[in-house]
């Protein structure tokens, strides 16, 4: 029985020993094994066996890209405001053993790196140049992340300003300045399409003074053009009937009327052929008679 019991006792303790030596490591990641405390190798993703009571397994360190954002930062610009700076930043892990031997917390140094760079980079710039260059600043982080987490095995892929808050009086004072272009963009705007109505406009009565001038002036041509082929016709009629003397001096003495009707005839002087006109006219009478 006691036999029984020890062999019992036995196997319930070789069966732990070989549960604690089997280790599955999961995709993306990346476990370290130290040796009576010292480093000894990096499992990689599958089943994997450790020695009991002589290999410990450290806690696995994610190799996939992470997003870490972190809380808005005040820093001075170069005119002396205070502005909040939002930031994000895309780091992976490449080396497992230098992200958990060279750095107690690797977030927690690249979040006081982005710190002190910002502050570093936007203290060279005033608020409206620190406006217009996140791609600047960006760059900036970057660069520095770069060379600083290199030798902790972590690579920044990425650095984004997220956000950049100047005080509540700028940022009032900068929606009045804005409002104040707009309004005078609209008035410059509102001013050329005046202007370039006014223009069209005359071009207009230009063109239609032109046109109308010209077509005066056509049917001044076509009515002079009638009248003179319409005197031409009377005056060869005339030729072709030959009147006599007798016959043109009544015609003139029938048209002394009207002329004498006219609205602006105050004085009637009689011309020196009318007598003539007249003796023509009492010769064909008595020659008649």
């Amino acid at each position: 029985m006691i036999l029984l019991i020890a062999l019992g006792i036995i196997a319930v303790i070789a069966l732990v020993m070989v549960v604690s030596a089997v280790r599955i490591i999961p995709q993306a990641n990346a476990g370290i094994v130290e040796r009576l405390g010292k480093f000894h190798r990096i499992l990689t993703p599958g089943l994997n066996l450790l020695v009991p009571g002589i290999d410990r397994l450290r806690p696995l360190v994610d190799l996939r890209e992470k997003v870490v954002s972190f809380p808005p930062q005040p820093v001075i610009t170069e005119d002396n405001l205070v502005v909040n700076i939002d930031s994000v930043i895309y780091f992976q892990v490449t080396d497992a053993k230098s992200a958990t031997y060279e750095i107690e917390n690797y977030i927690q140094g690249i979040e006081q790196l982005v710190v002190t760079t910002l502050r570093n980079s936007v203290g060279g710039l005033d608020l409206e140049k620190a406006l217009t260059s996140r791609d600047h600043i960006n760059a900036i982080l970057r660069g520095v992340l770069d060379d600083a987490t290199s030798k902790w095995g972590v690579r920044v892929n990425r650095v984004e300003i997220k956000a950049i808050e100047p005080p509540p009086s700028v940022q009032e004072s900068m929606e009045k300045q804005m409002r104040a272009d707009r309004d005078k963009r609209a008035a410059i705007l509102t001013a050329e399409g005046e202007k370039q109505s006014q223009i069209l406009l005359a071009e207009g009565n230009k063109q239609a003074d032109i046109l109308r001038a010209e077509g005066e002036a056509q049917a001044a041509v076509i009515n002079a053009d009638g009248q003179a082929l319409a005197i031409a016709k009377v005056f060869g009629a005339i030729h072709e009937a030959n009147p006599d003397e007798k016959v043109l001096a009544y015609k003139y003495l029938e048209q002394l009327p009207i002329i004498a009707n006219g609205s602006a005839s105050k004085l009637w002087i009689i011309p020196a052929e009318l007598s003539g006109a007249a003796s023509a006219i009492v010769k064909a009478f008595k020659s008649g008679s």
